[in-house]
């Protein structure tokens, strides 16, 4: 609300997907601050504009403020943040509360999560001349809304909330018509636009209509294109998302990216501008590898030049009508003033009654919503998909990563968090390779060869556990037992693993270093890659066998990223967390514990036979590789054997990676 940009063109809309009073609590609570925050923010023009962020960050004295102001304002968000924590805490909201906003009486004791109505609450109306600041000064819109959820309806998880919040296909009553084809064109007939109503028009798209043969006097229409719950509110051209564990921190991100849109030479080409997705709570070393410092500069960088990066979810403005399904025309040109709207024409109880009428379960049966218009159903990683169709359409997207990060957000400080979110993450993207939108096939001739190698390297990082667990198996057993695998260490044919071993590493080097990683946090970042090829990326092979298979169906799990004191403590000293007895504990126990026991068999061997009776030239490639699985697995075997806190490996899960070592060690030994 309080970016550096006029506010009565500004929206702003909370998607809660879990439909809780407390949620719609915390952003009344919000409202009301706002009114003191913003002219604040603006009045000293301070960064960040998250008030949580900028008082963590801020003592009070750099700003030009007076310290009394300071403590005046820091004191009304110590108290709001109490009165919220309370309410959570206690589960309920005081009944005082409840008569202060009409939007309390939404919830009754039947409501649950997955079963409750739509519920959509304008707190702040940006048309009303009395939406003011305390200082005289426009306030911009502010929304909530919960869209309906019901057991027996499927609710499409994230995709389905961003859905329904931007627009959807609307199912209209015609007096003796149908609907037979929807496309994405400019031009309207004036005489169909009166008859399907303005609203319809200003999407701009066009419809054949047919006369129906034998029908009543009315009949369905399945995909004339109208206005959901923010287009009927503000429908603005351009739309920008944010996740709900990220903040603003650039107060000029929104004016940078319709820098983008507004190019004389180049803005009508670009579909969406995303910016990256930067944490502010990782350690120094990056201990599980999360920092994406590599993949923010180097690779979505470089996808930059061949027709923009990936829509990854968060952080991104979006052209509304490319959400509607619109394909690129070199004659396209966008009419910023189609979707303003009459300020004159509705009251706030008249807009959120038509707002949660498209904000329920049934509204999208019988259309193409999620399928060929918005963002995509039946995918993990629903936005990886979204932003790959926007481009098979024929726009481009921009990469926009300023010094000073646009978007902070919280990462993964646990082990389970990061093997759990790269779980989802492969899953969805090896979906997309084994799916009709395999980017080879789905954007043949549609973009650039470079562009579509750019989104398979995503793609493949499932399957390249498979490869991944030979390495750090077979060759591991062959050690022990004495068989090489590899050409002699003095053999010219070694020249190729070398190269690779080499280069891969030495690059890896580079690029992490350049990218703002120290040298200790590019070895955490092997060890991760490591974990996650025979963790996250395992499961996600195996869940989309499954569901070829027909076994299972896809699922959306949110990555936790709340961690309690003890864990947080330990993620500062830089010692990895375990704890649990997770099945992916085991495989990395197993894997680990394995390799120590092949390197140190096979080290006994060689004494004991004589260096020159072994053959140490033909298993030296196989001795390097396997000490070098043992160096980077240090920490297991501390969490292992060594410590004592509540984070350490379990036994059982050491117990059972014993067992499983011995059972692997059979043929080695037989």
């Amino acid at each position: 609300m309080a970016y550096n940009y006029p506010p009565e063109k500004l929206s702003v809309y909370l998607s809660d997907d879990g439909g809780s009073i407390l949620t719609f609590y915390g952003m009344w609570e919000a409202s009301l601050f706002a009114k003191h925050w913003l002219p604040f923010c603006k009045r000293y023009n301070i960064e960040p504009r998250s008030p949580a962020a900028y008082f963590s960050e801020s003592d009070g004295h750099q700003e030009l403020c007076t310290p009394k102001e300071w403590s005046l304002i820091k004191d009304m968000f110590d108290e709001m943040t109490e009165r919220i924590d309370t309410a959570v805490m206690s589960g309920k909201i005081p009944e005082e509360i409840n008569a202060k906003h009409k939007g309390f009486y939404e919830w009754n004791q039947e409501i649950t999560s997955k079963n409750h109505q739509p519920i959509v609450q304008i707190l702040i109306d940006g048309k009303d001349q009395n939406a003011v600041d305390n200082e005289g000064n426009a306030l911009p819109t502010l929304v909530y809304m919960a869209r309906e959820k019901r057991p027996q309806h499927h609710h499409n998880f994230k995709a389905g909330a961003m859905n329904a919040l931007s627009e959807i296909l609307n199912r209209k009553i015609v007096p003796g018509l149908i609907v037979t084809e929807c496309v994405a064109k400019r031009c309207v007939p004036e005489s169909i636009g009166k008859l399907i109503d303005a609203p319809s028009v200003t999407c701009g798209m066009s419809i054949k209509l047919h006369r129906a043969q034998g029908l009543h006097t009315s009949c369905h229409m399945a995909q004339v294109p109208e206005i959901r719950v923010s287009s009927v509110i503000s429908n603005s051209p351009i739309i920008m998302n944010v996740d709900c564990d990220m903040y603003s921190n650039n107060n000029d991100a929104v004016r940078d990216a319709l820098c983008f849109f507004l190019d004389e030479e180049m803005g009508h080409k670009i579909g969406f501008v995303q910016y990256p997705q930067n944490y502010n709570n990782l350690s120094k070393n990056d201990i599980y590898g999360n920092s994406l410092h590599v993949i923010n500069e180097v690779e979505m960088g470089g996808m930059d030049s061949l027709g923009g990066p990936l829509y990854i979810g968060t952080g991104c403005f979006h052209r509304r009508e490319i959400l509607c399904g619109r394909k690129f025309t070199k004659d396209y040109q966008e009419d910023w003033n189609a979707g303003i709207k009459d300020k004159l024409q509705e009251s706030i109880d008249e807009t959120e009654e038509k707002a949660k009428s498209l904000a329920a379960c049934t509204y999208e049966h019988g259309t193409q919503w999620g399928d060929e218009i918005g963002v995509k159903y039946g995918c993990a990683v629903e936005d990886v998909i979204t932003g790959l169709a926007i481009h098979c359409r024929g726009w481009e997207s921009v990469y926009n990563n300023p010094k000073k990060p646009a978007f902070m957000g919280v990462g993964p400080t646990t082990l389970a968090q990061t093997i759990l979110q790269h779980k989802r993450w492969s899953e969805g993207n090896l979906s997309i390779f084994l799916s009709k939108y395999n980017v080879f096939l789905f954007g043949h001739g549609k973009t650039k060869l470079r562009h579509q190698m750019g989104y398979h390297i995503y793609g493949l990082w499932a399957p390249n556990s498979l490869a991944t667990l030979y390495y750090v198996i077979i060759p591991s057993l062959a050690l022990l037992k004495g068989t090489p695998l590899f050409p002699e260490i003095t053999s010219p044919w070694i020249a190729p693993f070398v190269y690779v071993f080499c280069v891969k590493n030495m690059y890896s080097l580079y690029e992490a270093l350049s990218s703002g990683d120290t040298l200790k946090g590019w070895w955490n970042g092997q060890r991760m890659w490591l974990v996650k090829r025979i963790t996250s990326y395992l499961f996600g092979v195996l869940d989309n066998l499954r569901k070829l298979l027909g076994l299972s169906k896809m699922n959306f799990v949110v990555s936790p990223k709340v961690s309690d004191e003890d864990e947080s403590k330990r993620y500062e000293q830089e010692i990895m967390e375990f704890g649990s007895s997770d099945p992916e504990y085991v495989i990395i126990g197993t894997i680990t514990l394995l390799n120590l026991v092949c390197l140190l068999g096979g080290l006994s061997k060689v004494m004991k036979v004589g260096w020159n009776n072994i053959h140490l030239d033909a298993l030296f490639p196989q001795l390097i590789l396997c000490g070098m699985v043992v160096i980077t697995s240090i920490p297991f075997y501390e969490a292992m054997f060594l410590r004592k806190d509540k984070g350490r490996i379990p036994f059982p899960v050491t117990l059972a990676s014993i067992g499983f070592v011995m059972l692997a060690l059979l043929p080695a030994i037989v």
